[in-house]
């Protein structure tokens, strides 16, 4: 196939595989006739009631401004201590056990506790998903930090590149896929994250809706807020940290 028709065709491919689980979905549905799994086209039905009716935008933007607030939070952080510790051996031994507790301790103590010592606030909250999300992103760093080439360093040291110019055009260009991949999984993980911590102590949200929903058993909405939450996020995905992904790689083309 000729290099100009390759991108027409990722395009029908990208549209073919949702279609496909759309289909499956609607036939699986109408075939077992219950009431925990509602058709797909019942589902878009109650979805575009949501958005007459004005209450899943609310929520939904809500729950994007507490995903956005934490996301930069931890990427900012965890982006910076990792560096530091792929950089300096004493301060990656210091940190070392933070980020191994932070690791492992479950996501819901770490809102609970955060909610008992500070509140059902907004701060509480976002600082509760931002340390869920920051270990992670330390440590994917801090290991791009160590891959990055020794040579390349040392020939900006011998040609006298001050450090900030050094960072930048040395340093980062090598962390790309690393910083993409950290910002790829903070997503998929703080999104998650919210919706736990709204579903706990927040009083609107897609989280909070979830939580009423579930206890009306209203599967179909349920499902409609979920789908609008990743109809979203993938939207991101394509427009936004693809075009970034490829235009801070074509150095390497």
């Amino acid at each position: 196939m000729p290099a100009i028709d390759r991108p027409r065709s990722i395009g029908w491919l990208r549209a073919l595989s949702p279609l496909l689980l759309l289909v499956l979905w609607e036939g699986t549905a109408r075939l077992l006739h219950s009431r925990m799994l509602p058709p797909a086209s019942a589902v878009f039905r109650a979805l575009g009631q949501e958005i007459v009716a004005g209450t899943l935008p609310l929520d939904l933007a809500i729950t994007l401004g507490r995903v956005a607030a934490a996301f930069v939070l931890s990427m900012v952080l965890g982006s910076a201590l990792g560096l530091a510790m792929g950089r300096w051996r004493r301060v990656d031994q210091f940190f070392e056990s933070w980020l191994t507790i932070l690791l492992n301790v479950p996501a819901v103590v770490l809102i609970v506790l955060l909610y008992i010592w500070f509140g059902l606030n907004e701060v509480a909250a976002i600082a509760a998903v931002a340390l869920n999300k920051l270990p992670a992103t330390a440590v994917t760093i801090r290991e791009g930090r160590r891959a990055v080439d020794r040579e390349l360093l040392e020939m900006a040291e011998s040609f006298r590149v001050p450090r900030g110019r050094g960072l930048r055009h040395v340093v980062l260009p090598q962390l790309t896929p690393y910083l993409f991949s950290a910002a790829r999984n903070g997503l998929s993980l703080i999104w998650k994250i919210v919706l736990v911590v709204e579903l706990l102590g927040r009083s609107n949200g897609v989280g909070f809706r979830i939580q009423v929903y579930f206890q009306l058993f209203d599967v179909t909405r349920l499902l409609a807020y979920t789908l609008a939450f990743i109809l979203v996020m993938q939207g991101f995905e394509w427009s936004v940290m693809q075009p970034l992904e490829r235009r801070a790689n074509r150095w390497r083309r």
